[in-house]
């Protein structure tokens, strides 16, 4: 039997099979990694994204088939994490766009929207690299839409559309040297196909609905604590659903009411958390704009009873703040001591999402940020979050600790945004990054055969050297990376070394190179046995 239209149960149906799929394989996903370093978390990533997505939408009573998929993609949006997060939300956010409006649609209607999936995801990205999901979503709706024009009926587009990204997929290594070198394929275009694998499997009605969702995370404006006097006694939150209303007006409207206001969305769906003494005008207010869902008031100057030990000042206003994402307690510690105002727990192979961002930055006494995310994978989803909060934010792409930790030196809070920016962004890419971890499968990269367990050294995430003994590869990385307008060695020692270990790696360092500075900080990262910044 043909399916001639797309509907909102259709659409529901396919996205929770989308999400179980991903689901059961989100660890086939992370083995794609093309470095054999324990960092492989796209699957992850992903997984949690959709998660999100699926998670917003079975909160939505929306009957339409573009209000629908406007709930998948804002709570996508929400969910984000890492990059195959970010662009895997983009496409979700195409797709709504293209079905926006709708009861159902029809074949050319799909088609319509799966080609803007892929023309949204390539636009979000400032240089899209071929041999990515970026290919792979841009193929697969090539043949999806070719369908179509053919006289297709809705579930030939998505098995098109899925064919067709399995064949990009299997062509990435042909497109990205690095993945043939590897033996893989693009990891987060993996990903995608196992989505769309999930999606026809649905319509078909191969799949049973989803059970369980996958693990998500909720928005966590953080504990209330003993502030000082609380001007506004009920922190209210709500989800308000209507249709193309203003979130500057509903701002507008609700900022006389209290302090600590967040409206992020889209006209259809926005979150709101303000601080009043008015919930009720509050709720009012948004009632005016739709239904209203998962209503929360809490009485804080009750939970500041509970939840208070000592006294606490309110934090003084500043011109400008800053949020450092990093994993570590001792490199938290250090980001702290340099001025950062909030450290969100992330990186490698744990990826703040854009809630936990927007968090954050609301959480800082300041209406301009500064943030670090401090992991290439980090960085477009920080990019992500600016859009979702009023403040003005601007995300300096570190890629590393010691790029974020060489940028906070040259922090100044009495100077511009703009002037910070230009300062941090200068520094941060005049240092060189090392790190020493250990390869979690057997590999061949950048010609060095790697075993399993073998330690490695890598200068600016380029694998330098390979292994068995974790100092004699850290002084040989070291080596590789020490040039002459070099003058200063850090080393950050973290999980699974020992601060005997570390002091004697520093003794030989200082007797190799008596011309440089040898710093030693305790970072207490995972995963990386030594974090090194050579400038």
């Amino acid at each position: 039997m043909k399916r001639e239209f797309l509907t909102a149960h259709d659409f529901r149906l396919l996205a929770k099979g989308a999400a179980r799929r991903l689901e059961q394989s989100k660890e086939m996903v992370n083995a794609l990694n093309v470095f054999p370093v324990p960092d492989g978390d796209t699957g992850i990533n992903m997984a949690l994204t959709i998660g999100s997505a699926v998670k917003e939408m079975e909160k939505s009573e929306a009957k339409a088939l573009g209000d629908v998929a406007e709930a998948f993609a804002f709570g996508s949006l929400m969910g984000a994490r890492g990059n195959s997060g970010v662009i895997l939300s983009q496409i979700f956010r195409g797709l709504s766009l293209g079905l926006a409006g709708k009861e159902k649609a029809d074949p050319n209607e799909v088609a319509k929207a799966i080609d803007l999936a892929a023309r949204t995801a390539y636009q979000a990205v400032m240089k899209p690299t071929e041999g990515t999901i970026l290919t792979v979503v841009r193929d697969g709706a090539r043949s999806g839409v070719q369908a179509a024009a053919g006289g297709a009926d809705v579930l030939t587009i998505f098995e098109a559309w899925l064919q067709g990204a399995k064949e990009a997929l299997a062509r990435t290594p042909q497109l990205l040297a690095v993945l043939k070198e590897a033996g893989v394929v693009d990891a987060g275009g993996q990903g995608l196909v196992l989505i769309l694998e999930g999606a026809v499997s649905a319509l078909k009605g191969e799949e049973l609905p989803l059970d369980e969702q996958p693990a998500q995370q909720e928005i966590d404006f953080g504990p209330v604590v003993d502030q000082g006097p609380i001007n506004f006694t009920y922190c209210t939150e709500l989800l308000v659903m209507g249709k193309d209303f203003s979130l500057d007006e509903l701002r507008a409207e609700l900022a006389p009411l209290g302090d600590c206001l967040l409206v992020v969305g889209t006209p259809q769906l926005a979150k709101v958390h303000v601080h009043s003494n008015n919930p009720g005008k509050v709720l009012e207010i948004c009632l005016d704009r739709g239904s209203l869902k998962e209503i929360h008031i809490n009485n804080m100057r009750e939970q500041n009873v509970e939840f208070s030990t000592a006294e606490r000042a309110v934090p003084p206003q500043k011109n400008i703040g800053v949020v450092s994402v990093a994993i570590g307690e001792g490199l938290s510690t250090i980001f702290k001591s340099l001025g950062a105002d909030e450290i969100i727990e992330g990186g490698q192979s744990m990826n703040p999402s854009a809630e936990d961002l927007v968090a954050a930055i609301e959480r800082v006494p300041a209406d301009k940020v500064i943030v670090l995310p401090n992991n290439k994978n980090v960085i477009l989803t920080a990019q992500q979050a600016t859009a979702l909060t009023e403040k003005e934010v601007s995300v300096v792409p570190t890629k590393t600790i010691p790029q974020g930790l060489a940028a906070l030196l040259t922090f100044n809070g009495d100077a511009s945004l703009e002037e910070n920016f230009s300062k941090l962004e200068a520094a941060s890419v005049a240092v060189q990054t090392g790190e020493v971890t250990y390869a979690v499968r057997n590999s061949h990269i950048n010609g060095f055969a790697i075993g399993e367990n073998d330690i490695l050294g890598l200068a600016d995430g380029e694998i330098k050297v390979v292994g068995k003994a974790r100092t004699a590869v850290t002084l040989d990385l070291i080596k590789a990376m020490a040039g002459e307008e070099a003058g200063l060695i850090t080393i950050y020692w973290g999980e699974g070394v020992t601060q005997g270990e570390a002091e004697e790696l520093v003794q030989q360092l200082e007797k190799q190179y008596p011309d440089y500075d040898v710093e030693l900080h305790y970072g207490g990262q995972p995963l990386y046995y030594y974090i090194i910044s050579v400038e």
